[in-house]
């Protein structure tokens, strides 16, 4: 199934040292958009074995997190609903954490963050985490650079100790052109179903991009590690970015279906049947304008 061949890079340290690799193998190749029909097809097919993933965690007591990073604009947002559209909540928990409160800044900066972790039988999506400092706090400058520097040296170190704990960590960068951006953003302005995503944040983004992809490459050197790599999503292309992206985190969690009983629906009892239909004249109904 040649759709499902990830375009999805794996950072690793050899590939650090190599010069100007990243940047050459972050050249977006200009190619025809996915069609909708060809897009829901092999959307469906992945949900369904989203659905087995999700059966056979809840067998096995698996925890897992999936962290999704990512420009501004890159499509984290509909990713994480393709991947969350068909499952169950109770098992894929999505946390997407608001601005922390006065008690929340006065904590140590992970422990919001911890807070959230999976119990047996659950994957937990952070829509944006404790990357924050790397990303917008440093550029924005909500935080010191001495933070910054302490986050880089001891997320690592968190990390490992989730990784040690039995928990399963797979990161998702989403990486989008300057071009692609910009032209998402002016969609944001235009279109009022989409107005809501736009924030001062985001308008920041656009006039600081080389000082975010400045941070970006920080963050990927001090956290880009073996027993919890970046994985890079190409996302010109959001439908394609949504499938490619589903499929590899797919293929990174080992499962196996877990065979179901046939449900066999019953008949309805007549006992103690009466007109529960007729029992509801009178009743307020709203009006079917449709």
């Amino acid at each position: 199934m040649r759709l499902f061949v990830p375009t999805i890079m794996k950072l690793t340290r050899s590939a650090q040292t190599r010069n100007h690799t990243m940047s050459q193998k972050l050249e977006f190749k200009n190619g025809k958009k996915l069609k909708n029909k060809k897009y829901e097809k092999e959307l469906r097919k992945l949900q369904a074995r989203l659905c087995h993933l999700q059966e056979w965690v809840k067998h096995k007591g698996l925890r897992i997190i999936i962290v999704f990073e990512g420009r501004d604009a890159a499509g984290k947002g509909g990713t994480i609903r393709a991947i969350t559209e068909r499952v169950s909540p109770r098992v894929f928990r999505v946390v997407a954490l608001p601005v922390p409160s006065d008690r929340e800044k006065s904590q140590m900066y992970v422990q919001r963050y911890i807070a959230h972790s999976p119990a047996a039988g659950e994957i937990v999506i952070f829509d944006r985490s404790w990357y924050n400092r790397a990303g917008v706090e440093y550029v924005m400058g909500f935080c010191t650079k001495k933070d910054h520097a302490r986050f880089l040296e001891i997320c690592p170190k968190i990390e490992k100790y989730i990784v040690d704990e039995g928990i399963q960590l797979i990161k998702i960068w989403l990486e989008v052109s300057d071009q692609e951006q910009k032209r998402r953003f002016k969609a944001r302005i235009n279109d009022p179903l989409r107005q809501w995503k736009l924030s001062p944040m985001d308008l920041g983004s656009r006039s600081k991009w080389f000082e975010y992809s400045r941070a970006r490459d920080l963050m990927f050197k001090a956290t880009d590690t073996k027993r919890a790599p970046w994985h890079i999503v190409r996302s010109e292309d959001k439908k394609r970015a949504r499938l490619n992206c589903i499929a590899h985190i797919l293929n990174l969690i080992p499962y196996k279906t877990v065979p179901r009983q046939k449900a066999k629906l019953p008949e309805r009892s007549m006992k103690g049947a009466y007109d529960d239909r007729g029992s509801l004249t009178g009743r307020k109904f709203i009006t079917e304008r449709y």
